[in-house]
């Protein structure tokens, strides 16, 4: 069987999308999995076990119609048997129908007129098993699996390096996700903490566990951050994984994650590491799977900023 799924969004919605793959390879084993995935989200295959090849497609640029029409062809060409779509937009179920997939399974909504196979979309839900619900299009209605990666031996063999290297080995060490991408910016997106909060945390968590080192994760995007947070933390230590499958190897290795709401936290998530995550105007129950292990400070207000180190420290020392 040959089966392709449409996803679009960003990496999180990636590794969300994770267990639906890995179940539908548990049922069927020797099904060729494929994925069409926006640019920005391709470097998350590197932790799948269960997807064959990663076709890209801008879901969200200006498309032409000859870019759709590409899209159509390099689907039909394929011969696909069974279609997955995350979106319920009538035009993807449209693009659906002129593929010629047989079996083409969505939400029930705008498009579902062009699939075979519509399910419910019950968006109250943790993502994952929102995303798990298009399984019962193929009659497939176990419980959703829990978020699992598949992490290359380089990658973990970088983050050992990385951890002597940092002379946190022995140790353990407190990781921190500060969430400042550019892309949150562009988009007006409220998932950056901001940086004199942090500072607070960190000096308390110093002045409390001194002995527990306190590593940064720089992106490209974090030089301002991590060097606003050396000013008053002078000897927290950095690190700057070039890759998915690197970022979660280190994270796999912390005794505590502190992160935003964003990609790192749904890996920490996957990973099983102690995380404590902090949420503006998203919903925590959406985003978390429920569990004593994976914490969510919401909020009072909606802003990121809203939320007081004081609450996030009593959730650390607490929790």
């Amino acid at each position: 069987m040959r089966v392709v799924a449409l996803v679009p969004g960003g990496i999180g919605d990636q590794i969300l999308f994770f267990p639906t793959l890995d179940d539908l390879k548990r049922y069927y084993p020797n099904a060729q999995i494929d994925v069409v995935v926006e640019p920005r989200s391709k470097t998350a295959y590197r932790v799948s076990k269960s997807v064959h090849e990663v076709l890209v497609f801008d879901f969200k640029d200006r498309n032409s119609l000859a870019d759709w029409a590409n899209l159509v062809g390099k689907i039909r060409d394929r011969e696909y048997d069974v279609a997955l779509a995350l979106g319920q937009s009538w035009l993807v179920g449209f693009l659906l129908w002129l593929t010629g997939v047989p079996i083409r399974i969505g939400y029930k909504g705008k498009g579902s007129a062009f699939l075979t196979n519509p399910v419910p979309l019950k968006t109250q839900q943790y993502a994952a098993a929102m995303y798990h619900d298009l399984l019962q299009g193929l009659g497939i209605k176990s419980p959703t699996p829990e978020l699992a990666l598949n992490v290359p031996k380089p990658d973990i063999e970088w983050a050992d390096k990385e951890q002597k290297r940092l002379a946190i080995k022995e140790t353990g060490y407190i990781l921190i996700h500060g969430g400042s991408s550019e892309l949150a910016k562009l988009k007006g997106l409220d998932k950056i903490y901001p940086v004199e909060n942090w500072q607070q945390i960190i000096q308390d968590l110093q002045h409390k566990q001194p002995d527990m080192p306190i590593v940064v994760i720089q992106g490209p995007d974090d030089q301002e951050f991590v060097r606003s947070l050396k000013q008053t933390a002078p000897d927290i230590k950095i690190t700057s994984p070039e890759d998915i499958g690197k970022l979660a190897a280190m994270i796999a290795g912390a005794n505590l994650m502190l992160c935003t709401d964003s990609a790192p936290m749904h890996l920490s998530v996957a990973v099983q590491t102690y995380t404590i995550a902090l949420f503006g105007p998203t919903e925590p129950a959406k985003l978390l799977p429920h569990s004593d292990k994976f914490l969510a400070i919401k909020s009072p207000t909606g802003k990121m900023s809203d939320i007081s180190p004081k609450a996030v420290l009593e959730k650390i020392w607490g929790g």
